[in-house]
């Protein structure tokens, strides 16, 4: 069926042609950022940042969050790997949580090797809150209550035994001389539901990260108590101390970022890392990457795969110390 008027001038039909092809490509393609969590933690976080950061690329896809909560990732995972493994234009977020996961085999046979690494795109540290009104003011009044009896105080974590939040209590109980079988953990789905219980004195404290920290502790509603980081951080937690710094050298830095199903095909792939390879300098990046509460790490396609394998070995080396691997 032909829609142009009769009189149409035929001189104008390529130009016409143009304009259509034109506002074709200028649609961009949707796209989905999956999150292994519920709403409110750092893994929502993150597809938001990337979400900020995309809109400042000419033709970038707008990303649509979508929340697939389950497992600490383990729903998420094998969701894309068994059943939606060549989706083109869907992103799932990730932490160092997700290699720890699955470095002790948390889920099933998967493997670093199951699925294509696209981006990390900023990093953060591990903490320990407390309430604001808690009377645990330093790392050594908390650890001290936990010596003397590690029935009183309910840790709230993201995960559960073997978790990396688990896995800093554990260094940290470690060196205080204390068996961090004997703590008592709280499993929770995310960061969020972190802050919630501590809120509502489910817990008395949480192992989490500071992006979360930065998302929960309005004024007079959280206190933290250490960061996990080689130095001080710049920025709201400046004033926190590290660990380190209170006698206890554990430092554990997460990175965040997105993963695709292993039959993406490879063109789709390529402009995957292509669009997340310039974020760095993208306008108003830096500015949003710390809002978020998060640091500068950046990392692409084989180089984060790269970086992504050695993670996943460490993390086994270190579980083992621990008895938690699971032998395949």
């Amino acid at each position: 069926m032909n829609l142009l008027p009769r009189n149409f001038p035929a001189r104008l039909l390529p130009w016409l042609a143009l304009l259509c092809l034109g506002q074709a490509r200028a649609a961009p393609p949707e796209a989905e950022c999956l999150i292994p969590s519920k709403p409110g933690g750092a893994m929502d976080l993150t597809c938001k940042l990337a979400r900020q950061a995309l809109q400042q690329t000419p033709a970038a896809p707008q990303l649509k969050l979508s929340y697939l909560p389950g497992g600490v990732g383990a729903v998420a995972w094998h969701t894309l790997v068994s059943q939606r493994r060549a989706e083109p234009n869907t992103l799932v977020t990730f932490s160092s949580g997700s290699i720890l996961n699955l470095a002790l085999g948390k889920f099933g046979k998967a493997d670093v090797n199951d699925v294509r690494w696209v981006a990390a795109f900023g990093a953060d540290y591990g903490m320990v809150a407390v309430r604001a009104d808690s009377p645990y003011r330093t790392l050594g009044d908390l650890v001290g209550a936990l010596k003397r009896d590690p029935r009183q105080v309910l840790i709230g974590m993201s995960g559960t035994v073997g978790s990396q939040d688990w896995i800093k209590m554990a260094l940290l109980a470690r060196l205080a001389g204390i068996d961090p079988r004997k703590l008592r953990f709280v499993a929770l789905e995310g960061g969020g539901e972190q802050f919630v219980a501590m809120q509502a004195n489910h817990v008395q404290a949480v192992s989490g990260d500071t992006s979360e920290a930065l998302l929960n502790a309005g004024p007079g509603k959280v206190r933290v108590l250490a960061v996990l980081a080689e130095r001080r951080l710049p920025g709201l937690l400046a004033g926190v101390p590290t660990a380190r710094e209170q006698g206890y050298d554990v430092v554990w830095p997460v990175i965040r970022g997105v993963w695709m199903g292993p039959d993406v095909p490879e063109a789709d792939y390529r402009r995957w890392v292509a669009a997340f390879a310039g974020i760095e300098t993208a306008p108003g990046f830096a500015q949003m990457r710390t809002q978020a509460g998060l640091y500068p790490f950046t990392l692409t396609g084989e180089a984060l795969t790269a970086y992504v394998r050695r993670t996943a070995d460490t993390y086994n080396r270190q579980a083992r110390q621990f008895g938690l691997v699971r032998e395949r």
